[in-house]
């Protein structure tokens, strides 16, 4: 049974708006909480664990605690950006949310519905424009600033922008040849028979890859790099605009998320020995639970990743996006294009064919990968020579640094008799 979507009354309308929201906020909440316990499990310790029953309101208790801190606005800011920066990546992400198919048709309060807010033939594309202008929100707070480290930021993010949503939007076009469509609801139904997980495996790790950086986690992590950039984008903000974009960066975990789930893992669809076996598992209330199980495998995979890899110089990140990613998405779209072309005119199943093919580039790029590395390894690197310590260089004798040489007694006299040269002059 199917409803066409726009044809909910107004007070069905606010209730489902109302329970994304509710929905997403929670997620939030329960999301710190868990990346907290898990990095604290990588790294043998305990994590939060006073705040409610296992520290589940710890999130609670920082978000009240930010929203009470002094707000402070730098005297150089622009003002009006400044305060309306983070507004922007707040509020984006949950309208990005709204296309997201949630389950199948259900009853609420009599009436037949779909678990989705909206539909319509390019939602996902809908969904690319709306993370887009999300990202204006923290260009536009580094900018605003006023600040050196904030502007950097602001930089960093902007090329990310650029570069990682080419990546992700070509590792789509796959889906929608696949698909024939560019509507998240029918992208669903079109994965009834197999996950595109398994027909399309080079898409579903270049976005998988894309939406790191496209949430700005580590390793990609770049625009607010504490080691370099203090906090980078949001250096300079405080109180309840900096909590504004501690939860804008989790929401937008849990919208391109769920996006992977909807386009790759069949959506709110049980897996496959569960539907084989259980005839009402993708019925009712139930894949509900299984859009939720795999929404939290993905969000796991973001905080395993965090606790695990380091970050990526800024060449590294930048080379691996332009020189890896798009190449190899361009190569498996024509790869993807040819294969439906065969089946629509010759009638073949190349369903097949595309796993295999899918399967043998996935391995020639992780094969030159290890190449790559084991050439980088084996070449003799040209070792510098130090340039001779001056104790002097400065004006003022100073200590050698460790590995580093005091000057030969001449060289020394003819430092000094150089400096005094200078002094009188």
């Amino acid at each position: 049974m199917s409803v066409p979507f726009g044809l909910d009354p107004g007070w069905l309308i606010l209730l489902k708006s109302l329970v994304i929201f509710v929905f997403l906020v929670l997620v939030t909440l329960f999301t710190i909480w868990l990346e907290r316990r898990v990095v604290a499990r990588m790294q043998m310790r305990i994590g939060p664990n006073r705040v409610g029953p296992f520290g589940l309101v710890q999130g609670l208790a920082d978000g009240v605690k930010l929203a009470l801190k002094q707000d402070i606005i730098p005297a150089l800011a622009d003002r009006s950006v400044f305060i309306l920066a983070p507004i922007i990546s707040a509020t984006t992400c949950f309208i990005a949310f709204a296309v997201i198919p949630l389950g199948p048709t259900v009853s609420i309060f009599g009436t037949w519905t779909n678990l989705q807010l909206t539909d319509f033939p390019v939602a996902v594309l809908f969904i690319l424009a709306i993370a887009s202008i999300g990202i204006y929100g923290i260009v536009l707070a580094g900018w605003s600033s006023g600040s050196t480290y904030p502007l950097l930021g602001a930089l960093r993010s902007s090329a990310q922008m650029i570069s990682y949503e080419i990546a992700m939007g070509l590792s789509l076009v796959a889906v929608f040849l696949y698909a024939g469509s560019m509507s998240t609801s029918e992208i669903v139904s079109a994965q009834q028979n197999v996950w595109y997980v398994v027909l399309l495996l080079p898409s579903f790790l270049i976005y998988t890859t894309s939406m790191v950086g496209e949430t700005n986690r580590a390793p990609f992590d770049l625009p607010e790099a504490e080691g370099e950039l203090v906090g980078g984008f949001h250096t300079e903000y405080s109180s309840l605009k900096f909590a504004l974009f501690f939860l804008a960066e989790y929401i937008n975990m849990v919208t391109v998320s769920a996006l992977a789930t909807t386009l790759f893992l069949g959506g709110w669809r049980a897996p496959a020995p569960i539907s084989t076996v259980w005839a009402g598992a993708n019925s009712g209330w139930w894949p509900l639970a299984w859009f939720v199980a795999k929404l939290f495998a993905f969000i796991f995979v973001f905080i395993w990743l965090r606790g695990t890899l380091p970050r990526l110089r800024y060449d590294q990140f930048m080379k691996f996006g332009w020189k890896v990613l798009i190449p190899v998405s361009l190569v498996w779209i024509v790869i993807v294009a040819t294969a439906r072309a065969l089946r629509q005119s010759a009638n073949v199943d190349s369903s097949s064919l595309l796993v295999v093919v899918g399967v043998i580039l996935t391995i020639l790029v992780v094969l030159s990968f290890v190449l790559d590395a084991m050439i980088s390894r084996r070449m003799p690197r040209e070792i510098e020579p130090e340039p001779e310590f001056d104790a002097f260089a400065g004006g003022f004798p100073v200590p050698p640094l460790p590995g580093q040489k005091l000057p030969t007694p001449a060289a020394s006299a003819q430092t000094i008799s150089s400096t005094e040269g200078d002094s009188r002059g």
